[in-house]
């Protein structure tokens, strides 16, 4: 196919955008008619799934799929639920297309919510719509096309989808009544929050907000990346000029970024528009701050940054938020710290404006916002006239308070202070209107990349990650993490040799950079930086920037010991991981071929001033030194530094990571991990070198750091997965959880690590909780006890003896380039039975947890399915685990019972919880329960055909599965737990019960809460919304 045909068919879909789908067959055919060709149905929809993501034919397509799945245009929706099957068959409908075409699209986009949406019903009828986006899109159409050159057209598309979400949301600018939306975005660490952000920016000035306040973090040096990257990226160098000759070095010399000599405005780097905006008839941008410094008062005289001084209204008389006059100014943007002395000098010539404050449709966008913004003083026994804040939460709460028409977003990676705010406080940030998840890119590295999150701990999954074969390609840790076991007060040398490890890395990875940039390999390799992360309190950072600087000039680069070492390091480390890992990037045949890149790696990191940077001063220019300037040049340093480098500042082309600092709170341990982020070309070569002994909480205590990241991430990503199950409306277009009943789904695994600092939470409780069809693992038992351990014993003992007959399960494995669907499937045996709810109730009833769980929610939730009678008995499966070879198993007699006792580890930095189960019998649970045949699930259409033509699974349909689809499921297995550690095959027999765990993973019957349901007390005073939830309750079951 050639130009003409995707022209006709970008045109076709970009006529139809801001309206409903119409025949793109029929219309696309009218284009072509002119060019005497035409296109057949198959053709069409081979041309926009075609396989290149950036293909302009795809692209427009995508991006309109996008926004129909997303709809709420009642023009042409027909009922149906945005991102829902039915939606989609009505899109193909309209359209025209058959049900090949469907199957087809349906392949290359699957349907995909993306950002997850937690929202407050609006209290205004829909004002952004997909008409009005598509209308007023002049600078959201300029940045849309610097972001696509970045990241692609799909990720755009999708940045497109998430900040239309957001924008919705506000407040109409042209609204009489003033009303303030607040909401919080969550992204990632290091995953794009600015380009989300400038997004919004973006659509909400081409929308009509006037003002935009964007509060950065709380050195200049954040401050200034941010108002860099918008004015690069979104304000474009006409605004930037205003009006001057950029070829005339007299008018741009007091121009910041001219005036300077800056590499990228000199390249021509930054937006353009083609003329101002003013001249194209689109509102113009005046920058309060710029480049050179913050905001400063009276800059540019007060008439800049009034309306009504410098602003020709076509109607004076009448508001500024006036569609008549709103339309026709200028936009003012001020990017800004959260310093008190600037936003009490914005906040006093706000209002020495002519302008009244109350007409200015505004945005403030609130970056880091768990920093500093939030309220830390404790207030709940205070009544509302005598709380007290903290100075620049008080200062936001007074711009919130002058600027009626304000609308408040926050974005954050760590939320938990966030959404602990206490919403009975109306002056407050607390997102009372909205929360949106934003899901990463495919590209970005974040705690899953570097942590095993779906493998088992004990080594029971059916992969063994242990075989060299599999090692590298399925284990994070085994690829990216390198221990550092060094007593850091008592054993020196051993930490000086680990440090010279972690340089002689830096050094290695920054050569096989320059070997792949050199031959053409696709990649970021302009920065080489490493991050050296030990203490907090400043004084110790020359201390240990000497003691890394004596390490790196007596590492002997230039020496054959040093060589040696190298090679070595490429042998046994770099060159299996990118095998693994990277196959396609280039691989020198001799390690030879590295040597002069490995003499310009140490030159490039030699250069400048000193190898090493402080990077965490008292004073702005610690933060400004010329080795430091990624914009101006490139960067090839060793970075010592501690809080500073630890929240915003981003690390370009950070690949080595040395890290052995501790913190008592989620949020902040999340925050260090500057080693997440995007690594394009280089993902294989980032190594992260990480304490597992370092000084605990308490005296003569030790902390795997490592595992501390992946208790955290672990918790973040069920925090984000239960705001995933429980977005949407229900079946009576209600809001299934509302931001005010979100803090309750923060858990904290590790009983020295808060979610956020204690000053920040307050108390909401979770009264119910569970998923249908879907497997939870309760193993947060208690610290050892052996009278527990008996009494768990005891109390299942009728699940051991209910548990009579034989079957043979199965499960079905990942797959592997070389296996069959046949060779995916693995099988196994186990006991099983069925027991009665009340008998199971009273069983579960029983038993003891820890102490930062509660298994109450889920007792609750089963007899709420119980009265319901969707569910009416339970299945027990007791697997069959020993076998021979297998010495992480044995079985024993325990109280006169024979059962097979496997090792499971309490993990000490998870409050001695056990590990998790064994993946291989959670679908077992899933078919019984009904979850497998979930026209979500990903294998019910394998689950189906092996029922079917398997005899030897007959059982399970016939004796397993309920007809009525009211059956529960639960996995009983048994673990040593003598408290000495011992192994399975040398404990006695028999064994007290005393010194044995038993665990359980149940799966509730799938019609009992398809959706998930969930309940909570009530916890805000005064809020009416709350009498429509009877008993605090929100049922989001179907």
């Amino acid at each position: 196919m050639n130009d003409s045909y995707t022209e006709a068919i970008v045109r076709t879909l970009r006529a139809m955008e801001g309206f409903g789908p119409s025949p793109l067959l029929e219309d696309v055919d009218h284009y072509l008619r002119r060019t005497g060709q035409s296109v057949s149905e198959s053709e069409l929809v081979e041309m926009v799934t075609v396989a290149d993501p950036n293909d302009k034919a795809r692209l427009a397509f995508h991006v309109q799929l996008s926004r129909w799945d997303a709809s709420d245009d009642e023009n042409w929706v027909d009922g149906t639920a945005p991102y829902g099957e039915q939606r989609r068959a009505l899109i193909m409908s309209l359209l025209g297309l058959g049900e090949e075409s469907r199957a087809r699209i349906d392949t290359a986009y699957p349907l995909d919510v993306g950002a997850v949406v937690i929202a407050k019903a609006a209290e205004w009828d829909p004002w952004y719509t997909e008409e009005v986006a598509a209308e007023r899109a002049f600078y959201w159409t300029a940045y849309r096309k610097v972001v696509e050159k970045k990241i692609g057209g799909a990720a755009t598309n999708e940045l497109d989808r998430v900040t239309y979400e957001v924008v919705r949301r506000l407040a109409d600018p042209t609204r009489k009544e003033p009303y303030q939306s607040k909401g919080l975005v969550v992204g990632h660490v290091q995953s794009g929050k600015t380009a989300n952000f400038t997004g919004v920016l973006a659509k909400a000035v081409d929308a009509g907000y006037r003002l935009v306040i964007v509060l950065t973090g709380t050195i200049e040096l954040l401050r200034g990346q941010t108002q860099r990257r918008i004015d690069m990226e979104l304000v474009g160098e006409e605004n930037i000029l205003g009006g001057r000759d950029k070829d005339d070095p007299e008018q741009i010399q007091d121009v910041d970024y001219a005036g300077i000599g800056d590499k990228d405005w000199r390249d021509g780097k930054f937006l353009r528009h083609g003329k101002h905006p003013k001249d194209l008839g689109k509102p113009g941008i005046r920058r309060l701050t710029n480049a050179k410094g913050d905001y400063k008062s009276l800059r540019n005289g007060l008439g800049y940054l009034d309306f009504r001084d410098s602003d020709h209204l076509v109607h004076p008389e009448l508001p500024l938020h006036d569609s008549s006059n709103l339309f026709g100014t200028d936009i003012r943007l001020a990017v800004v710290k959260k310093q008190k002395n600037v936003l009490e000098k914005l906040i006093k010539d706000l209002k020495a404006t002519r302008v009244k404050l109350a007409e200015i449709p505004t945005l403030i966008i609130d970056d880091e916002a768990d920093q500093a913004s939030v309220n830390t003083k404790d207030n709940r026994k205070k009544s509302p006239e005598d709380r007290a804040r903290t100075t620049i939460n008080r200062l936001i709460a007074e711009l919130l308070h002058e600027l009626p028409r304000a609308q408040y977003v926050a974005y954050t990676a760590t939320p938990f202070a966030n959404v602990f705010v206490d919403p009975d406080d109306v002056d407050d940030i607390f997102p009372k209107d909205f929360i949106v998840s934003l899901e990463p890119p495919t590209a970005y590295m974040g705690g899953k990349a570097f942590h095993d999150l779906d493998r088992d701990p004990d080594g029971l999954d059916e992969v063994d990650v242990s075989a060299p074969e599999n090692s590298l390609a399925l284990s994070n840790e085994r690829a990216y993490i390198r221990d550092l076991t060094a007593d850091l007060d008592n054993d020196h040398q051993k930490r000086r040799d680990e440090l010279r490890s972690a340089l002689d890395s830096f050094v290695l990875s920054g050569a096989l950079k320059l070997h792949r940039r050199s031959v053409g390999h696709p990649g970021d390799y302009r920065h080489h930086t490493m991050l050296v992360h030990e203490s907090v309190r400043q004084q110790d950072h020359k201390e240990l920037a000497d003691t890394v600087e004596d390490v790196w000039k007596s590492a002997g680069y230039s020496t054959p010991e040093g060589m040696r070492r190298l090679h070595q390091l490429y042998k046994d480390d770099f060159a299996p991981v990118t095998a693994a890992r990277a196959p396609q990037a280039p691989t020198p045949a001799d390690f030879r071929e590295l040597l002069p890149f490995i003499g310009e790696s140490v030159t490039r990191i030699n250069g400048g001033t000193r190898p090493v940077i402080i990077v965490n001063g008292a004073a702005e220019k610690d933060y400004t030194q010329p080795d430091l300037d990624f914009q101006a040049d490139d960067v090839w340093k060793v970075l010592v530094g501690g809080a500073k480098l630890s929240r915003g500042f981003t690390v370009e082309g950070l690949t080595t990571t040395y890290y052995t600092r501790r913190t008592t709170t989620a949020d902040t341990l999340m925050q260090m991990g500057r080693w997440f982020g995007y690594r394009p070309g280089y993902g294989d070569l980032v190594r992260l070198y990480i304490g597992r002994n370092v000084p605990g909480p308490r005296k003569g205590t030790t902390v795997d750091l490592y595992k501390a990241f992946e208790a955290v991430v672990r918790d973040e990503e069920d925090f984000r997965e239960q705001l995933r199950q429980y977005r949407g409306l229900d079946a009576d277009g209600r809001p299934r959880v509302r931001p005010i009943d979100v803090p309750p789904l923060v858990f904290q695994s590790l009983p020295w690590l808060t979610p956020t600092g204690r000053n920040k939470m307050f108390n909401a409780e979770l009264t119910r909780k569970g998923e249908g069809g879907k497997v939870r693992d309760f193993f947060q038992h208690p610290r050892r006890d052996p009278d527990i351990n008996a009494r768990h014993f005891h109390a299942v003992s009728p699940l051991l003896d209910a548990a009579v007959a034989r079957g043979t399960f199965f499960t079905i494995n990942p797959p592997k380039p070389t296996a069959s669907a046949t060779d995916r499937v693995s099988r196994w045996s186990g006991r099983y039975g069925i027991v009665d709810t009340e008998t199971m109730l009273q069983i579960l009833a029983r038993f003891s947890w820890g102490k930062n769980f509660s298994f109450e929610p889920t007792l609750d939730f089963i007899q709420h399915a119980m009265a319901e009678e969707t569910l009416q008995d339970w299945a027990v499966i007791v697997p069959d685990l020993a076998s021979p070879g297998n010495t992480s198993v044995a079985t024993r007699y325990v109280d006169g019972r024979k059962v097979d006792v496997l090792r499971r580890t309490r993990r000490e930095e998870r409050d001695d919880m056990f590990s998790g189960s064994s993946r291989r019998q959670r679908l077992a649970l899933e078919i019984i329960s009904g979850g497998a045949m979930a026209p979500t699930h990903s294998r019910r259409n394998q689950v189906k055909e092996l029922l079917k033509t398997h005899s030897e699974f007959a059982f399970m349909k016939h004796e397993l599965i309920s007809g009525a689809g009211t059956r529960g499921a639960l996995l009983l297995t048994f673990a040593a737990d003598d408290g000495a550690g011992t192994e399975p095959k040398d404990l006695p027999d028999p064994v007290p019960a005393g010194d044995i765990a038993s665990l359980f993973s149940l799966a509730m019957p799938y019609k009992s809460a398809p959706s998930g349901r969930i309940a909570f007390t009530a916890k805000v005073k005064g809020d009416d919304d709350k009498a429509t939830y009877k008993e605090g309750e929100e049922d989001t079951g179907l």
